[in-house]
């Protein structure tokens, strides 16, 4: 389910992150530290716009250095991924991907994670803090089924995604349930089809073998 602010609201706020986010990428990119006024002006946006989805630089450049790590893999997998009516091997390839890049990805992460989780609110209402690359990813790998589940449902199933597809799930298998690289990708990979064939199933969509 979409936030109250309806959709338009909800995808311009992860559109002007992921301008903010590249502009700082491609300016790293340079082999140099940008500063916040450079960001800005690099994304065309206000300073202030900037430290409402990103209350300091440092938060910005390692969310930025994270996406530079893995987004050309991950788009790279999304592009192999298979073209058929089978939507949960596409969200694999995202899954096999991610486990793949974890060992030099997570430690960015983990402090990523760090940095947001105990954000306080920004007075102009929710913004996302992180993860819209990865929201991106998920819609693609789920457009197969774009007209054939209620919009509501796809949604939902996007939500359920982002907990299979990402870094917090890497540090739950690995902290809390003690998983090495193989068995890891097993679960998630495991998990993410059981959530797309579960959302099929209730929708009546007829599920590929496989």
């Amino acid at each position: 389910m979409q936030s109250q602010e309806g959709p338009g609201r909800v995808a311009q706020r992860r559109r002007t992150r992921a301008a903010i986010v590249e502009a700082a990428t491609r300016l790293l990119a340079d082999d140099r530290t940008p500063s916040v006024d450079e960001v800005a002006a690099a994304a065309d946006v206000s300073r202030r716009t900037v430290y409402m989805y990103f209350p300091t630089l440092d938060q910005l450049l390692l969310d930025a250095a994270a996406g530079a790590l893995s987004a050309t893999e991950m788009d790279a997998a999304m592009a192999a991924a298979p073209t058929s009516d089978d939507p949960a091997a596409r969200v694999e390839a995202l899954v096999r991907t991610s486990t793949r890049l974890a060992p030099t990805t997570l430690p960015l992460g983990r402090k990523i994670i760090r940095l947001t989780v105990d954000a306080p609110a920004t007075p102009d209402g929710p913004a996302p803090r992180r993860g819209y690359r990865r929201v991106d990813w998920i819609e693609r790998a789920l457009e197969p089924l774009r007209g054939e589940l209620p919009e509501e449902d796809l949604e939902r199933l996007v939500s359920a995604l982002c907990l299979v597809v990402g870094w917090e799930a890497h540090i739950v298998l690995r902290d809390v349930r003690g998983l090495g690289p193989d068995a890891e990708q097993d679960v998630l990979a495991w998990a993410a089809r059981a959530l797309v064939e579960a959302a099929r199933r209730e929708a009546a969509v007829p599920v590929p073998e496989h």
